[in-house]
């Protein structure tokens, strides 16, 4: 689907549908008001006769007979005082996948009055192209109903061109990033090994102009790579750790580097999962496919700064060769871990990849896994979990991507979650316990880290989602790609200042 800016103005845009915001509470101004008037109170009408209020993605469609469109869909917005970046990218979303599916291929979305032209058209964009993806990609036949829509003009209104074009581009970016993540997550298992992980690794470095380097089990041995080959030694499919390369800032002897669990299936190993549900551990893989997504989505955007994406990818089964409780694993950086359940599996394979992440110069390291199930009990689906090494990193972050369509809650990493995971014969074990599950594996990995300062984003209550919305299909979200794309924004264009904490690169739109 194409993107663009139309300098048309609403009133008489052509399009097979034009898409109209209207606020909770309040008559009806600006374009609303001025495409109403083309309609003869029309809009004015549904709002008074109840059949919507304006609340948060309500709709209600509207026929135009002489317009220049052929109808017109009334979305609501919410209360005009909390309209922010990712209402405008829901109103997008919700305008696509509700038009698309009636087969309208052409629409076009006015954006509310005195916005910020660049936040606006950023995630307006964003919001359209993710809303085209849905979960029927090995059907046979045709989705009942598909989103057919081919193109979407955001209309420039009497907002900044320059700034909306330039924000469109960076959307229409970063939602093609968000898809592809999504459809790796998608893509079972039988299809997803490891090496073809790495396989669209590498077809996305390529298409982004990145270097790509893809260690296999002979040079991980080399490494000392133990506690990722532990992991993958239950399966005959080889562990993979895809690592790629974007040089943006060649002045710079910093590097930023992004981490993300790759397991493309988790049946538990010997400690192994109960069956009801076991399909969705397919989805394990969705914080390295959010490193890949986001490491093609910064070379398309080509931020003035260095990042390394590395994807640790294995499989966890229970064959012949599998570790089992009680065995003992050593890592890339020589610590020593005791496997209690071969079950907590990704902090495994996310140790050694943390450790080459060090060795090959990152000097900030944020890594996002579907780590625990204790991360999904705290805080459900509804944020994930973030935790740090460095307060004033984190603070930064959590500031950096407060409203990007991802939320993330910061977690604590008290001295006593390092207690918990000290083993009686190992440096470490790899479990400790129920309580405090969470943080007591961003514990393990801090231990990998050193002083590098780093933040983990446990992300397995957000990364796939069993519910439809108006603006997406169920399934996977694309989290953590937003993050990762916001943070390395923002590192690049503000650099680290002298208070630790940086102004957030998403503000209120109005």
């Amino acid at each position: 689907m194409q993107v663009h800016v139309s300098n048309d103005s609403a009133a008489s845009v052509t399009a097979g549908a034009l898409v109209v915001p209207v606020f909770a509470g309040e008559a009806l101004d600006g374009v609303a008001s001025e495409v109403d008037h083309v309609l003869g109170g029309a809009i004015a009408d549904v709002l008074s006769s109840g059949e919507i209020a304006g609340k948060l993605n309500e709709t209600s469609l509207v026929h135009a007979k002489d317009a220049p469109f052929k109808r017109v869909l009334v979305i609501g917005l919410g209360e005009r005082a909390k309209l922010t970046p990712s209402v405008i990218a829901k109103y997008a979303g919700t305008a696509v996948r509700f038009l698309g599916k009636r087969g309208v291929d052409s629409i076009a979305i006015a954006l509310p009055d005195s916005v910020d032209a660049s936040l606006a058209g950023s995630f307006a964009a964003e919001g359209a192209i993710a809303a085209t993806l849905d979960t029927t990609i090995y059907r046979s036949g045709a989705p009942e109903k598909p989103v057919v829509t081919k193109t979407v003009a955001i209309v420039c209104g009497n907002a900044d061109r320059g700034a909306l074009e330039a924000g469109v581009q960076r959307g229409a970016v970063l939602g093609e990033a968000v898809n592809a993540a999504r459809r790796m997550a998608l893509t079972p298992a039988n299809d997803m090994t490891p090496t073809h992980l790495a396989g669209r690794a590498k077809e996305l470095a390529a298409d982004a102009g990145l270097e790509i380097d893809v260690l296999d089990e002979a040079r991980m041995r080399e490494l000392g790579m133990g506690s990722l080959l532990g992991v993958s030694s239950g399966s005959d499919q080889p562990a993979t750790l895809s690592v790629m390369t974007y040089k943006g800032d060649a002045s710079s002897r910093d590097t930023v580097a992004l981490v993300g669990k790759g397991l493309t299936f988790d049946s538990g190993g010997i400690s192994i999962k109960p069956a009801e549900n076991m399909h969705e551990m397919k989805y394990d893989m969705s914080g390295g496919a959010g490193v890949i997504a986001a490491m093609w989505a910064i070379g398309k955007l080509k931020p003035r700064i260095n990042v390394i994406g590395l994807v640790p990818s294995s499989e966890n089964l229970p064959g012949p060769s599998a570790m089992k409780p009680g065995d003992i694993l050593r890592a890339m950086n020589g610590k020593t871990i005791e496997v209690l359940n071969t079950d907590a599996e990704g902090r495994l394979i996310l140790a050694d990849a943390l450790c080459y992440a060090r060795k090959l110069g990152a000097t900030k390291i944020v890594d996002a896994a579907t780590l625990t199930g204790a991360c999904v009990i705290a805080l459900g689906h509804a944020a994930s979990g973030a935790m740090s090494n460095d307060d004033a990193f984190v603070e930064r972050f959590l500031k950096v991507v407060g409203d990007i369509g991802e939320r993330y809650w910061p977690l604590p990493l008290y001295p006593d979650f390092d207690q918990q995971i000290k083993s009686d014969i190992a440096d470490l074990k790899n479990t400790g316990g129920r309580p405090g599950g969470a943080e007591t594996a961003g514990a393990f990995l801090k231990a990998f880290v050193e002083d590098t300062p780093w933040i983990h984003l446990d992300v397995a209550g957000t990364a796939y989602l069993d519910s439809e919305s108006p603006f997406m299909a169920k399934g996977p979200t694309g989290t953590p790609v937003r993050a990762f794309v916001s943070i390395v924004e923002d590192l690049a264009k503000n650099g680290t200042p002298s208070n630790g904490v940086a102004k957030s690169t998403v503000a209120a739109l109005a």
